[in-house]
C-alpha cells in the first residue's frame, strides 16, 4: 500500500504543469507584466494603455475598477497578460501608479531663478525616451516640508536661441538641445529617495514638413551632483536605451513637482 501511495504522488506531480493553467499565447494565470505607459482616456471611463514596451495594452479586466484614467498622462502599469494582439496585448489591470507628467518649459532671463539649478543624481541608463516622452528616475536628497521642482526646459535665454518652436529645433550637431533643472529651494534633509518624471516631447517630434530634417535625438545638460554642471546625456534616436528594470519600483514622486 505505501508503495502505492507514492507512486500515486509521484504520478500528480508529473501532471502539475499540464494541469496550469495557461492560454494560447502561453500566459499564465498568475504572470504579472508591468510597463511605463501614457493613458488613453476613451469616455465613460474607459481607457487603454500605450505602453513603452508592450505597445497597445487594452485592460479587458481589472483589479482597480475605481482608477479614473487621465488622458496624457504616464503611468507604470502592471497586470496580467491575457492574450496576444497584433499590436499589443489584452491583459487584466492589477495596479497603477501615477507618474509626475509635465511639458517642456521655455526658460528665460526673466524667469530662471524659478528654475534652479541644484546639482541631481541620474544614473547610467534612468534616463530614456519611450512614447514620445523623456522619462527620468533619479535620486534625491527629500524635503522638509516643500516639494522640490524639476523642469525640462528649452534655453530662451542664448542670442541664437529661436523665439518660436514652429520649426523642428535641431542644432548644427544634429540633435535638440534641452536643459533638465532642479530647485530645491534650500529644503533638504540628510535623507535619500527615488523620483520619477516624464516630460511630453511630441511637440519636438518632426511633421510632415520637417520629415527630410537630419535629426539624431535629443542632447540633455543636466547638473550632475557625481559629474558636476554641465553634464550632457545623449538620447540617440538609432540606439535607444531600454526602459530600466528598476524604474518599476520608484515611488516616491510625491516629493517633487
Amino acid at each position: 500500500m505505501k508503495k502505492f501511495n507514492w507512486l500515486l504522488v509521484m504520478l500528480l506531480l508529473a501532471l502539475v504543469p499540464a494541469l496550469q493553467s495557461c492560454d494560447d499565447d502561453g500566459y499564465s494565470i498568475g504572470d504579472i507584466g508591468w510597463d511605463w505607459a501614457t493613458v488613453r482616456a476613451t469616455g465613460g471611463g474607459g481607457y487603454y494603455l500605450e505602453g513603452d514596451r508592450w505597445g497597445m495594452i487594452d485592460p479587458v479586466a481589472s483589479s482597480i475598477p475605481w482608477y479614473k484614467p487621465v488622458d496624457g498622462e504616464r503611468v507604470v502599469a502592471f497586470f496580467n497578460p491575457l492574450a496576444d494582439t497584433d499590436n499589443g496585448a489584452q491583459v487584466k489591470i492589477e495596479g497603477i501608479q501615477e507618474v509626475l507628467t509635465k511639458e517642456v518649459e521655455d526658460m528665460t532671463a526673466e524667469n530662471e531663478e524659478e528654475f534652479g539649478n541644484d546639482p541631481i543624481v541620474i544614473y547610467q541608463g534612468d534616463m530614456w525616451l519611450g512614447g514620445k516622452f523623456l522619462n527620468i528616475i533619479f535620486h534625491q536628497y527629500l524635503p522638509r516640508s516643500e516639494k522640490h521642482r524639476i523642469s525640462l526646459v528649452q534655453n530662451k535665454i542664448e542670442p541664437e536661441a529661436p523665439e518660436t518652436p514652429e520649426a523642428l529645433n535641431v542644432d548644427e550637431d544634429g540633435y535638440i538641445h534641452l536643459e533638465l533643472r532642479y530647485n530645491t529651494y534650500d529644503d533638504v534633509t540628510g535623507y535619500r529617495g527615488w523620483g520619477r518624471v516624464s516630460y511630453n516631447l511630441e511637440e519636438f517630434y518632426p511633421s510632415a514638413k520637417d520629415a527630410e530634417t537630419e535629426w539624431k535625438g535629443f542632447k540633455v545638460t543636466i547638473n550632475s551632483e557625481e559629474n558636476g554642471e554641465g553634464r550632457v546625456i545623449v538620447l540617440d534616436l538609432d540606439h535607444p536605451v531600454g526602459v530600466p528594470e528598476k524604474a518599476k519600483d520608484v515611488h516616491s514622486t510625491s516629493f517633487i513637482k
